[in-house]
């Protein structure tokens, strides 16, 4: 097969298998002690691979094959706290490709199993912060391409449209009662979904405003706040997995972002088991970040009178976190105080 059969057959498979795929579901959550405030969750656990994610691994194969850094048994490499590996893994076999992710020790087991279900091998590294510099040695070893989402994830994107998230989001919300959106929510692990979102928003003329939700023990917030502040002394200590970071990553725009709020993990995980019995299904630990901060919106709004909608991600499905948030066992271990946020939740959403 020569090369530009190749690359075309490639490129017409990824192409192939979205249109395969209906666009995600926009689910209203209702508020009945907050008249005239909306909230919507985009469901982004939808996707084929179960996240997010998706949509990012799929602008990144299409970003490497027209760039010429993906061809034919080409060697994909991939740091990863999991979700985004998961959906590479998927287009890496829809593509018959090789695929390793470089992921932290600690990553759940369950986003290891879907991994391996897909083909890919894991490497593990016990310091989380390592995992670019091993990604990089592995691509020059191999051979292969550093997919390296957390440089690529801003650029790969179309933000102007073409069917992204955002453009999808406000597509949804045209028939609702508050179809320009007062806040659209989001968290930051590349930084690649609020440089989409903020971007379009700015693109269109929207009046909407952005909020990037960050775990406390994140960089991204401290940045935003402070650009000379890069990087955190140590690691970054989140129990949130997907997103916060250590050291403030390529992808990260500051500027398109109109606030930022640092969330807690024991308020991100009462709020995802708030709205885990809400919804009568489990959703992952970064919703529960997203939902939190959509909490001090909602009550910020309320107070003052306003009316509006909310727009937030439900990132992924909670089964992937079978062995950390919802192990009884390692609730424990980690010790954290969630009922407060849970109760305060419950409270708003029933």
């Amino acid at each position: 097969m020569t090369r530009e059969t190749w690359l075309n057959r490639a490129i017409r498979l990824i192409e192939a298998d979205y249109n395969r795929s209906s666009d995600t579901h926009l689910i209203r959550v209702p508020l009945p002690h907050c008249r005239g405030i909306e909230l919507y969750l985009k469901d982004e656990s939808s996707h084929p691979t179960g996240s997010l994610k998706h949509r990012l691994a799929r602008s990144l194969f299409l970003y490497g094959l027209c760039n010429g850094w993906i061809g034919e048994g080409t060697t994909l490499i991939e740091a990863s706290s999991g979700s985004t590996a998961v959906s590479e893994a998927y287009f890496a076999k829809l593509l018959d490709l090789p695929f390793i992710a470089v992921v932290p020790a600690s990553t759940a087991e369950a986003k290891l199993e879907q991994i391996r279900f897909y083909g890919g091998q894991i490497h593990p590294v016990e310091d989380p912060g390592m995992v670019y510099a091993e990604s990089e040695r592995l691509a020059a070893e191999t051979g292969g391409h550093y997919l390296d989402q957390f440089t690529y994830a801003e650029r790969a994107t179309d933000w102007r449209g073409n069917n992204n998230i955002a453009q999808s989001i406000f597509s949804q919300m045209s028939e609702e009662d508050h179809p320009d959106p007062t806040w659209i929510v989001c968290g930051a692990g590349t930084g690649g979904t609020s440089a989409t979102l903020g971007r379009y928003i700015r693109y269109q003329r929207r009046p909407t405003q952005l909020c990037v939700a960050d775990p406390a023990g994140s960089v991204f917030h401290r940045h935003y706040a402070d650009r000379a502040v890069e990087t955190l002394d140590g690691r970054c200590e989140c129990r949130i997995e997907g997103i916060g970071r250590a050291r403030v990553e390529p992808s990260f725009e500051p500027g398109v972002i109109d606030r930022m709020i640092a969330v807690q993990d024991a308020d991100s995980i009462g709020a995802m088991f708030a709205l885990s019995k809400t919804l009568g299904r489990k959703v992952g630990g970064s919703t529960g970040t997203n939902l939190f901060a959509c909490l001090q919106l909602i009550e910020e709004m309320a107070s003052a009178g306003q009316t509006g909608s909310i727009v937030t991600l439900l990132c992924d499905d909670g089964a992937r976190y079978a062995s950390t948030y919802y192990s009884e066992e390692w609730l424990a271990e980690w010790g954290g105080n969630w009922r407060p946020a849970y109760e305060r939740m419950l409270e708003i959403l029933e």
